[in-house]
């Protein structure tokens, strides 16, 4: 059985996509969850999260790679380049401070982007006649590489990071998810980002299906690639004045319906007028945005800043608060994907 995957993905960048990967990965992994962190942004930012520059250049290099093993995503996918097939992945733990490892990373790579074009050009070669395990093996290496990393390590949930944007590379992200959940941003941008998200899934999920059906004795296991929307998530920038104010009100109490019919299919109303009464909304996420260049600096989580990391007066209340909304967040998008958290 294979582990379920939650994919964090809006074609709008900017909306804190790769900061919620990183802290809900850290929440589940505090809340007893063995969780397994992939980075398919070939911007690898994710990676950067978690890993010092240095760690990073060791990977990337192959100085921590084996013979059966490889580091990053792209080194991984790379010998279908050529002839021949890919590899397991080595996985990077994030230790805890107890010096546990219920955390585990599948580190990015910025060569990652070479391998768009071989994706693009087995997408329609899945729907041939001939022979087909080339085109599957491709077009689902994501979905192979994270389940093979999962089981390695015993995860329970994988949290996926992939770029802003609607190319081949996103496409076999999505074909290897289960659940996504969206980040939105209080803006025009976000509002569009809906509306070419929602059809783009649809399109990809049916288009999947005729694929897995083309092949009907397929060599190894198919991802179902269901794609499942399980909400969305705000991200709430720092608002003082009443201008401001008036433009997050403008954008975001025009999601819930944006939402529902893009990404559900939900053309009749009655709308919520706010996130606040909409059930798929999952949280609106305060900024923090005093406490990023703190956290950055200490390598961990917002909620997790110390006295010592300089979090102290109202930055340590501040960290006490992202505990507790990443806490509440954690808690319901568990709720609705994977089950031990139902």
């Amino acid at each position: 059985m294979s582990v379920p995957v939650l994919t964090f993905f809006n074609n709008k960048g900017g909306v804190g996509k790769t900061s919620l990967v990183y802290h809900l990965a850290w929440m589940y992994a505090d809340m007893g969850v063995s969780v397994l962190a992939a980075d398919l942004d070939p911007q690898a930012n994710l990676t950067s999260m978690f890993l010092e520059d240095e760690r990073v250049e060791n990977i990337w290099d192959g100085d921590q790679g084996t013979d059966s093993s490889a580091n990053t995503i792209f080194q991984c996918v790379e010998p279908l380049m050529r002839v021949g097939d890919l590899q397991p992945p080595n996985l990077q733990p994030i230790e805890s401070q107890l010096g546990e490892s219920r955390l585990s990373l599948l580190p990015g790579d910025l060569a990652l982007a070479g391998f768009e074009d071989i994706l693009s050009s087995e997408w329609p070669n899945a729907l041939g006649s001939s022979e087909l395990y080339r085109s599957f093996r491709i077009l689902t290496a994501f979905s192979t590489i994270m389940q093979m990393g999962a089981e390695a390590m015993g995860a329970t949930v994988i949290l996926a990071d992939v770029g802003p944007n609607l190319g081949a590379i996103n496409r076999s992200a999505l074909i290897a998810t289960d659940y996504v959940v969206v980040p939105l941003g209080a803006d025009l941008f976000s509002l569009q980002g809906l509306r070419n998200l929602g059809p783009t899934l649809r399109t990809w999920r049916q288009d999947w299906q005729k694929r897995r059906v083309n092949w009907d004795k397929p060599a190894f296991a198919l991802p179902k690639g269901d794609m499942k929307p399980i909400g969305y998530v705000v991200q709430q920038h720092s608002i003082r004045l009443s201008r401001p104010v008036k433009a997050y009100d403008k954008w975001v109490n025009r999601m819930p319906r944006v939402y529902a019919e893009n990404l559900l299919d939900k053309t009749q109303g009655p709308y919520p007028t706010t996130p606040d009464d909409d059930e798929n909304s999952l949280a609106t996420v305060k900024h923090y945005r005093s406490l990023v260049p703190m956290a950055q600096e200490a390598r961990k989580p917002i909620f997790k800043l110390k006295p010592a990391d300089g979090a102290i007066g109202g930055h340590a209340g501040a960290a006490v608060d992202a505990q507790r909304d990443f806490l509440q967040l954690a808690r319901t998008i568990g709720e609705r994907s994977f089950s031990s958290l139902r």
